[in-house]
């Protein structure tokens, strides 16, 4: 936490313009990078240049303009940082000591610059070489009883040549345990929309944002998470395309939006209106709107208006009937109750749905975080078929994504359920039989270590332990384990939360320049409308002990597979070599790939969909059912709020840039609760009233933050909303989507306690 007072005051000015300038330049001071920072991000997103390390939205086919935006400087500022974090550093702080400090206090010392290990008689961190971390490793790997005793953790940062390389070591070590961050959040999109569509994936590019006569833009706080889809939000608006915004609350940047790059609107000081209709729907009221809207269309449809696209629905998709007779059943006053949303504007976003040829429907964690959010998501599926709404220019399903390359590290391998085909191949190429039983998502290996199972514990990036839920369980879980390993640039709660052994590896950041004997290395990235291109650092390493992760798992490998007739010692120094064997491994979507990659642009994997071809076991596009209105478990407690756990506009998920949220008028505090002024005042609490918050649970067991300020705020009614990760003690490990594993942490039942 910040020494400073907290303020509390609403921030007036639009999303983005000077306030984003402001922000930047000075992050890029503070991290005292300026010159050399401005210098890299006039190469991030360019052909030739490195890709964001932040979100992974997609570049535009045009790169005339400046290509970045705040976030996107952050993380670039915080990565590119002067700040080392030393063996001296270490030799200062014990463990215990860390431990309180914040996590924004432990972003700040900067970048690691050699390997650790933990040292359990000094409760320090002590140097390590390279070869005797790799040999501490192995040792643990090799002395389980059995492969499925360590998960092999991935955050989505990583590359698709080291994603492949780390899918191949782990499963000819013997397992398919692959927690990774896409289980955090966008999982359901992975297991919700093949049954529908067939694929786990978007289907529109960039060309269908210039093509579209309506965006509904669906539990995604575009202007922290995204920023820059707000420019083709921007000239959305600017030609009259009615933008839908549904949110439990009112963000900023879909409010009002300043495009920085803007030079006019910039020196005018104007803004673009960017919602035309918003949406203040109740957490967890999706699908009684989706459900309102198709009720809408079925009755008009039955009336004889032309509301349907019935050429589509007869070609292309089976099981419309069931989900009409659904939806007609609903009762408008049920619909209205769980979506908190009145009768008449449902009718009036139906109508805007209607009008438009070519609808796009993109969204983000606050569909996909509920205890059926896979299902929802096939609704999602649903409303868009009823007009026809995918498979043509400007019109399609569009996961916002997260972290940069979570899609492309599920094409290349990274999946706990990987498909027989993709087995198959890697059998044939590699000439190991690699395990065919389901491994750990996340959700499998957290209760895994809880049972004293797993020993062993890899991850490839990331803060696992504070992005998980159930805190205290947690981190106890992790304790017991043999070994931890983080390969991190900066340092993170997840190398104080370890296991009896511990390392601590430095790597190669994004930005930075890989040389091997081979020359000047580049690695590519898939973005979330599945264009894969170039990613090529500018800038030096942050010390010479910091190692590219290719590396570090290519020797992780040589040290615990010593028999392995994989070329390990070839990929470490060869990246183009690498990706000759995805092509082998990948046929069908990566063949001729070092080829594909000379074009500056990149090239687009197929998406089947998007042609209007259905790889689903039957062929079709289908219908699917989720009956009733409640996407969470009922509560019988009126006492009960719906807590969503939420980013502050100033950290990228677990990363957090400061104790700031902006656009939501909150400085030097992240222990903040969000709360509707009617609710505040029915409980009999003051604005800014400290108080504590915990979970209805039936588990019997208590989960309890204490220290939150109570904040009034436009969220709608019975909602509430805190950061994340602060608040992730309040999520049980039990409380999660069925079919993805993912927590429900945008749902949260809890009660205000004094």
């Amino acid at each position: 936490m910040s020494d400073k007072q907290p303020r509390y005051h609403r921030y007036g000015q639009p999303a983005g313009g000077w306030g984003s300038a402001a922000a930047t330049a000075k992050v890029l001071i503070k991290q005292s990078v300026l010159a050399k920072g401005s210098r890299a991000l006039l190469s991030m997103n360019q052909p030739g240049g490195f890709k964001c390390p932040s979100c992974a939205f997609p570049d535009p086919i045009c790169h005339q303009r400046l290509e970045f935006c705040e976030n996107g400087a952050k993380a670039l500022a915080f990565e590119a940082t002067r700040y080392r974090v030393t063996r001296d550093f270490f030799a200062t702080h014990t463990v215990s000591e860390l431990m309180e400090q914040s996590d924004y206090w432990l972003e700040m010392q900067g970048r690691l610059t050699e390997p650790m290990r933990y040292d359990a008689a000094s409760d320090k961190y002590v140097p390590v070489s390279w070869n005797d971390a790799f040999a501490l490793i192995a040792k643990h790997l090799r002395g389980l009883d059995s492969p499925h005793q360590a998960d092999f953790y991935t955050s989505g940062r990583t590359l698709n040549e080291t994603a492949f390389l780390y899918s191949v070591f782990v499963r000819e070590f013997g397992t398919n345990n692959f927690p990774d961050c896409s289980n955090m959040c966008h999982e359901p999109t992975s297991r919700g929309l093949p049954p529908s569509i067939g694929i786990g994936k978007g289907t529109c590019t960039m060309v269908d944002f210039d093509q579209t006569e309506a965006l509904f833009i669906i539990g995604q706080n575009t202007g922290s998470n995204s920023p820059r889809m707000m420019t083709n939000l921007v000239e959305a608006r600017k030609r009259g395309i009615p933008i839908v915004a549904v949110n439990p609350m009112p963000e900023r940047a879909l409010i009002k939006f300043t495009a920085p790059q803007d030079v006019v609107q910039m020196a005018t000081f104007q803004h673009t209106d960017i919602a035309s209709e918003f949406v203040h729907i109740k957490i967890g009221g999706d699908l009684a709107l989706f459900k309102g809207m198709m009720k809408v269309l079925f009755e008009r449809d039955a009336a004889g208006e032309p509301v349907l696209d019935h050429a589509f629905i007869d070609e292309h998709t089976v099981g419309l009937e069931a989900v009409r007779q659904d939806a007609l059943a609903q009762d408008w006053a049920e619909i209205v109750e769980h979506s908190g949303v009145s009768e008449a504007q449902i009718r009036r976003v139906a109508e805007i749905y209607i009008r438009s040829n070519a609808t796009m429907l993109c969204y983000g964690m606050g569909l996909t975080q509920h205890q059926r959010g896979s299902e929802l998501l096939q609704q999602a599926c649903n409303l868009l078929f009823l007009r026809g709404n995918i498979g043509k220019p400007g019109a399609g399903i569009v996961p916002i994504r997260g972290h940069s390359n979570v899609q492309g590290d599920r094409t290349c391998g990274i999946d706990e359920q990987p498909p027989a085909a993709l087995l198959d191949n890697i059998e044939k190429v590699f000439g190991f039989a690699p395990p065919r039983e389901p491994g750990h998502h996340m959700l499998k290996a957290v209760e895994a270590m809880m049972r004293g199972e797993t020993r062993v514990f890899f991850a490839m990036g990331g803060n696992f332990v504070r992005a998980i839920p159930d805190t205290e369980r947690s981190y106890a879980a992790m304790r017991g384990l043999d070994l931890s390993v983080g390969v991190n640039t900066k340092l993170n709660r997840g190398h104080l939360v370890h296991a009896k052994d511990a390392l601590i590896l430095p790597v190669v950041a994004r930005s930075e320049i890989i040389r091997t004997a081979k020359g000047e290395q580049v690695q590519s990235i898939e973005d979330m409308v599945a264009k894969v291109t170039t990613s090529r650092g500018v800038l030096e390493p942050a010390s010479p002990d910091c190692m590219p992760e290719v590396e570090i798992i290519c020797r992780m490998a040589m040290a615990t597979l010593p028999a392995s007739k994989t070329p390990w010692a070839e990929f470490a120094q060869d990246y183009a070599l690498i990706r000759d064997w995805i092509a082998k491994v990948f046929p069908d979507i990566y063949s001729d790939f070092n080829e594909k990659l000379k074009d500056p642009d990149g090239f687009h994997l197929d998406v089947p969909p998007h042609r209007r071809v259905w790889p689903t076991p039957n062929g079709k596009a289908n219908f699917l059912l989720l009956p009733g209105l409640h996407v969470n478990t009922p509560v019988a407690d009126a006492a009960m709020l719906r807590l969503a756990t939420v980013r502050s506009h100033d950290q990228f998920n677990t990363t957090i840039y400061s104790n700031d949220d902006r656009y939501r008028g909150v400085w030097g505090n992240r222990m903040v609760l969000f709360i509707n002024e009617e609710d505040r005042k029915a409980r009999g609490l003051e604005n800014q009233q400290i108080v504590a918050l915990e979970t209805i649970s039936t588990d019997g067991i208590s989960r309890r933050v204490e220290g939150l300020t109570v904040l009034d705020y436009p969220i709608s009614r019975g909602s509430v909303a805190g950061y994340y990760p602060e608040l992730n003690p309040l999520l049980p490990l039990d409380y999660h989507d069925k079919i993805s594993g993912t927590p429900a942490a945008k749902s949260i039942p809890v009660r205000i306690v004094v």
